[in-house]
């Protein structure tokens, strides 16, 4: 999913460079549909003594934002749930996952009234692993992963269509720390802290 990267960046400069007209409304709720990617961090810890790593995942995802002003937004974010590989260092995949990462977050539009309109927020996430399963070498032990409450920065660009569409392209790191269990004993910490990046279309109303 590292792959995509290049082409999130490159979609969102071309939005950005697309024509559209804007248009002074009073629409307080924006709702987008998309698809984000969570892209953890390279080194996830050690679990067991063997370096964890867990791979990527990209699901349709929603959203929601009340606009308190025009510059001030509180925002919700939804999505899919994600599915996780875990794997350590000489033994591969062991273990697999899901994960819902609802996150609340206040985010500053710089420019509301252009026709692109970067942003800028700080919020809190729950992000709730259920449905894990050892793999593997862990093949019908049971896993389980901690849920994790953490930070969430984001950053992004609105662009206007015409005054009630928008496209929104923008990119979150969540803190996301969490204990594992096998067979109800600790083995070690994963820390996550994904990138998680995507591209949007939003409705005003």
């Amino acid at each position: 999913m590292k792959a995509l990267l290049p082409l999130f960046i490159a979609t969102a400069l071309g939005a950005v460079a697309a024509p559209a007209a804007h248009a002074d409304t009073n629409d307080n709720w924006v709702v987008r549909f998309g698809a984000h990617v969570v892209d953890p961090k390279s080194n996830n810890g050690t679990l067991a003594g063997a370096r964890a790593s867990v791979d990527s995942s990209v699901r349709p995802s929603a959203s929601l934002e009340y606009m308190i002003t025009p510059n001030l937004g509180v925002d919700v974010l939804a999505a899919w749930p994600f599915e996780h590989d875990v794997r350590l260092s000489g033994l591969g995949k062991v273990a697999q996952t899901k994960q819902l990462p609802p996150t609340v977050g206040l985010n500053y539009h710089f420019m509301p009234n252009n026709t692109w309109s970067p942003f800028l927020g700080l919020g809190v996430n729950y992000t709730n692993f259920f449905d894990t399963k050892g793999a593997g070498a862990l093949q019908g032990s049971s896993v389980s992963i901690a849920n994790s409450w953490g930070v969430a920065a984001h950053a992004g660009i609105d662009v206007t269509i015409n005054p009630k569409w928008i496209v929104t392209a923008d990119l979150r790191w969540i803190n996301i720390k969490s204990d594992v269990k096998v067979g109800g004993t600790k083995v070690g910490t994963a820390t996550i802290n994904p990138m998680v990046y995507g591209i949007s279309l939003g409705y005003r109303f």
